[in-house]
């Protein structure tokens, strides 16, 4: 079995981790409502893909019977 001769020092592990980057997803512009949406996602405000109605959109009321 393959083991290490000698400790990676701390040097090296973090110029080794320094290549990863995190990145701003991308967003888009609904069509329908102007709601900013990630891309290729479904518009949570008001439930339209593409120009097309997928989730119907509900609202719930609440009422305050107090």
């Amino acid at each position: 079995m393959a083991v290490p001769k000698k400790r990676t020092g701390k040097a090296k592990q973090a110029s080794r981790r320094a290549n990863w980057k995190g990145s701003v997803p991308e967003t888009t512009i609904c069509t329908n409502c102007g709601a900013t949406v990630l891309t290729h996602t479904v518009c949570t405000e008001c439930g339209q893909y593409k120009g097309k109605q997928v989730l119907k959109k509900t609202t719930s009321a609440k009422t305050d019977a107090e």
